[in-house]
């Protein structure tokens, strides 16, 4: 890949060669585009819209137009990471803990990877592994 960010897509455990050439072709490479994270989300369909009516609130759903390979991206990226990164393993966990499903966990971790890959795009910087932190015990 021969983009600006090339290095710093490539540096998040989960994004390979051939997942962070389908997300530079499906963002155009310009984050500012899209505004905000959120935004990013939106179109990736990992932000869920609410679907309310009437006396019913709180129900949510997934937006009617999304990009399918986008979300596809961020899934698959999740899958993998969930598996080989510790702190990326670390949340999934702790989702799971939660009573979240094993789906409803990876797009848990995929939205969280996607806010983290705009903050490292939006300074600049590469990933760099470090350990969750441990559990503070008291007395």
């Amino acid at each position: 890949m021969t983009t600006p960010h090339a290095e710093v897509i490539l540096s998040m455990p989960g994004i390979g060669p051939i997942l962070g050439a389908e997300f530079i072709a499906h963002t155009g490479g310009d984050m500012s585009v899209f505004g905000s994270p959120d935004r990013l989300a939106g179109v990736a369909s990992l932000a869920p819209v609410p679907k309310d009516s009437g006396r019913v609130s709180g129900n949510m759903r997934r937006p009617r137009r999304y990009c399918r390979r986008l979300l596809r991206v961020f899934y698959m990226s999740a899958q993998v990471a969930a598996r080989c990164c510790p702190t990326s393993k670390a949340f999934y966990d702790r989702k799971k803990t939660e009573g979240k499903g094993h789906k409803q966990a990876i797009i848990a971790l995929a939205r969280r990877r996607l806010n983290v890959l705009w903050a490292l795009i939006r300074d600049g910087r590469t990933f760099e592994i470090t350990a969750p932190p441990s559990p503070v015990t008291l007395g």
